[in-house]
């Protein structure tokens, strides 16, 4: 049996991860494609690092192109990261009709739609599975599983390290500063946590599953973002006191065929299952108009979870390969993109105020919620142990992040709101 040869594009924790299932696991594969999967060439950024696996001299080179333009390989995994570059690589090894599978989250946010368009004119490729959520199979499942039923909602956990952040607060009451520096510690969070801690990490996959999730061209540009490093153990007592856990959520949604997308730190109600994941574990929660509710959890990281996405899709391609009907399962966004306005988007809100401790304040303040047309789900006030104020906690009914933008911006003009501490979505 003529074997199918892969070009490896990367060789950090991920690529050898590849290379540990694709070598250990060669009957198994053998017997699921018909012939045996061969790790041909790899690209290595040094020639010379020492390296935790074994691997032949011979099939290592320096120079992606020297992977990308051999004629005998079939199909380009890439783990290398990076954006503009890699671009050009996969774009090419399209064109020579070469095969893609990549765990590039940034590179398919950014040009994934011109990249399965490319694919699909050249016949070939494109599976992802391992640039969202690492082991969890979301993005097979929203274009297979789903492909009956129309998706509402998506709102996903896809960070893990925001997600470890956060529980370690809970759990221990620690300070955002502390867990972010033990994350930093223990390799969870980068030396410059920049794009996980404020959602930029976590926006690039919610791009990917909007756009596959709605059949729409969702863009980076589209995701509003907030992160999570103004979140105090103060915020995350009064969630608790009402019953909620704070986790950072991407969350897409749609309405007829108006969407709207976004990341946040988001109170969600502790009975709901996604409320319930923590550390370092990913989860996403998928609404179809004819299942309902579902959701899918598990590592979102890590050498193996994520190599295991990776040969799956592999996999994949090479059943595709000797069918002969690779490129026909491409997702191109065939549907107009239509994104809500603020008046349109509509949720609960959590707000946290410190104001004067006096009497006529709270009915001050439910007058601008009701000149905006916002009604109030529950108020609980109390002294402030450390100041003269008074903290007001208030839970809004579904209200328009239109109006919800008018009460804040006319409470900055009340005397008697000395701070506006917090501002939450609610969920659940």
């Amino acid at each position: 049996m003529k074997p199918v040869k892969v070009g490896l594009l990367g060789l950090g924790t991920v690529g050898t991860g590849v290379i540990r299932i694709v070598e250990g696991h060669q009957e198994d594969l053998s017997r699921q494609v018909g012939s045996p999967v061969v790790i041909e060439k790899v690209a290595v950024r040094s020639l010379d690092k020492k390296r935790n696996i074994e691997i032949e001299s011979s099939k290592l080179t320096d120079n992606p192109w020297d992977v990308i333009r051999d004629p005998e390989i079939d199909i380009i995994v890439e783990v290398m990261g990076g954006v503009n570059e890699t671009k050009a690589y996969i774009l090419e090894a399209l064109d020579r009709g070469k095969h893609i599978v990549t765990a590039n989250k940034d590179l398919m946010a950014l040009y994934g739609s011109e990249i399965v368009a490319k694919a699909q004119e050249k016949q070939c490729d494109v599976f992802y599975e391992a640039s969202v959520a690492g082991g969890i199979p979301i993005i097979r499942t929203l274009i297979e599983g789903f492909s009956s039923d129309r998706i509402m909602k998506i709102m996903g956990i896809v960070n893990g390290t925001t997600n470890y952040i956060l529980t370690k607060m809970s759990l221990e009451g620690a300070s955002y500063d502390d867990v972010l520096r033990e994350a930093q510690q223990l390799g969870y969070a980068e030396t410059d946590p920049t794009s996980d801690v404020e959602g930029l990490d976590a926006a690039r996959k919610m791009t990917i599953l909007g756009t596959l999730g709605f059949r729409t061209d969702i863009e980076l540009k589209d995701v509003e973002v907030r992160g999570i490093s103004s979140v105090t153990k103060e915020d995350i007592v009064h969630a608790k006191r009402l019953g909620y856990e704070l986790k950072l959520l991407g969350i897409a949604d749609r309405e007829e065929e108006e969407v709207s997308i976004s990341v946040q730190p988001t109170m969600v109600k502790s009975t709901h299952p996604i409320a319930a994941v923590n550390g370092v574990f990913n989860a996403v929660y998928v609404y179809g108009e004819a299942v309902g509710e579902t959701m899918f959890y598990g590592a979102g990281a890590g050498e193996m979870p994520t190599a295991t996405s990776i040969v799956a899709d592999l996999i994949a391609v090479v059943k595709n390969l000797k069918l002969g009907v690779n490129g026909l399962k491409a997702i191109v966004p065939y549907k107009p993109k239509k994104l809500k306005s603020d008046d349109q988007i509509s949720y609960k809100n959590f707000l946290l105020l410190n104001v004067a401790d006096k009497a006529g304040v709270l009915a001050q303040i439910t007058q601008v919620f009701a000149e905006y047309d916002v009604s109030l789900e529950s108020v609980v006030q109390s002294p402030n142990a450390n100041t003269s104020d008074a903290e007001i906690i208030i839970v809004t009914h579904n209200a328009s992040k239109a109006n919800m933008d008018k009460v804040l911006n006319h409470f900055e003009s009340l005397d008697v709101i000395h701070r506006v501490k917090s501002v939450y979505r609610v969920e659940g």
